[in-house]
């Protein structure tokens, strides 16, 4: 009998990043950031730019701390905030060129928020990079998952303008948005 192993392949950061237009002075917003799996190609990429790593547990902005200080990359703001509270996050409205939603939205209960407060601190023509779990995907959060249809509604919604679609490795979608 022979067995046949096949290789999956996981979302990778610096793939999808690669198929963004990034100019290395923008300033980005990581909506749930985690312990900065990409923050750190982001900032990396962005040497003249900022990254606001914002997450709610503050665990994951020490962990992502120790990174930073590892790498030494000093272009990173991090701010403790719940992005689902519209008063509690602290950026400035018009001040992002790029907001991340990576494997956030499956986690959240205000999906509509979320993109509230990326119309809020995006600039004009400001983008919005959303990769989520596909709903059939065998290691995905079932009964969480958000469906490419369901965000496409609600960044409509807001005015966001899909400008771009792609798959994210075999478990996970990709959706690019630009602020009207």
């Amino acid at each position: 009998m022979f067995i046949i192993k096949i290789m999956s392949k996981f979302v990778n950061p610096t793939e999808v990043l690669d198929k963004l237009n990034l100019q290395d002075d923008m300033v980005v917003a990581d909506f749930g950031c985690g312990s900065g799996g990409w923050v750190i190609p982001l900032a990396k990429r962005l040497e003249q730019g900022i990254v606001y790593a914002i997450d709610l547990q503050e665990e994951m902005l020490s962990a992502l701390e120790s990174k930073l200080k590892v790498e030494n990359i000093q272009n990173v703001r991090k701010i403790l905030s719940n992005i689902e509270e519209e008063k509690d996050l602290k950026l400035s409205p018009l001040s992002c060129n790029l907001v991340l939603m990576t494997n956030l939205l499956f986690q959240v209960e205000d999906k509509k928020q979320i993109f509230k407060q990326a119309d809020r601190v995006l600039k004009k023509n400001g983008k919005v990079l959303v990769v989520d779990w596909n709903k059939d995907a065998i290691l995905s959060p079932d009964q969480k998952s958000v469906s490419q249809d369901e965000v496409k509604k609600i960044a409509q919604e807001f005015n966001f303008e899909l400008k771009k679609e792609f798959s994210a490795g075999d478990y996970h979608y990709a959706l690019v948005f630009e602020k009207k």
